[in-house]
């Protein structure tokens, strides 16, 4: 399953969609584990498994389901981190 490939606008309704199956507090001790394993397969490198162990943890305590870490890590990804500048030369 690769999940770092998806397009940006894709990767937002997937996260958003994760993010509300995080809110039902039930399911909790399942969802844990897999929102982790998915926030590292969507975003690759470093960010990528901070994310995930932030979003295990996020999601395994009890209180903590309404954030939206999904959707926080992909305005991180796509809106707030600074891109390298590319120099033209002529």
């Amino acid at each position: 399953m690769n999940l770092d490939n998806l397009s940006k606008n894709q990767k937002l309704v997937l996260g958003i969609l994760f993010d509300a199956i995080g809110m039902i507090t039930f399911i909790d001790i399942i969802w844990a584990p897999l929102s982790g394993f998915l926030m590292t397969k969507m975003y690759a490198g470093r960010k990528g498994r901070v994310a995930g162990m932030f979003s295990f943890i996020e999601e395994i305590l009890p209180g903590f389901d309404v954030i939206p870490s999904f959707t926080i890590m992909w305005f991180y990804t796509y809106v707030f981190a600074k891109k390298p500048k590319t120099i033209q030369v002529k």
